[in-house]
């Protein structure tokens, strides 16, 4: 099981007690969310859906890459990965 370092967008920072950057474990993204689901249950749910699938308004990168591309919430983890959490801004 690896530990990674997940940033936090500062809107959602709220929901993670302000902190920027918090830990989760997991060997993969989506083990990883579920860890941090139960430390950071509303934070969890800004990312994900009830049925635990990404929210399309949010994207989530891996060491800079965008685990869509890969495979999606199965994407394999390592010790000390960095997950970035970016919430779509819409407006006009």
């Amino acid at each position: 099981m690896a530990t990674i370092h997940i940033d936090i967008p500062e809107p959602l920072r709220e929901l993670a007690h302000g902190a920027a950057r918090v830990t989760a474990s997991g060997a993969t993204v989506g083990a990883a969310l579920a860890d941090l689901a139960t430390r950071h249950q509303a934070l969890a749910q800004r990312v994900l859906t009830r049925g635990g699938d990404m929210r399309p308004h949010v994207n989530l990168f891996l060491n800079n890459a965008d685990v869509r591309a890969a495979q999606g919430l199965a994407t394999r983890v390592q010790d000390g990965d960095e997950l970035m959490v970016v919430a779509s801004v819409a407006g006009g």
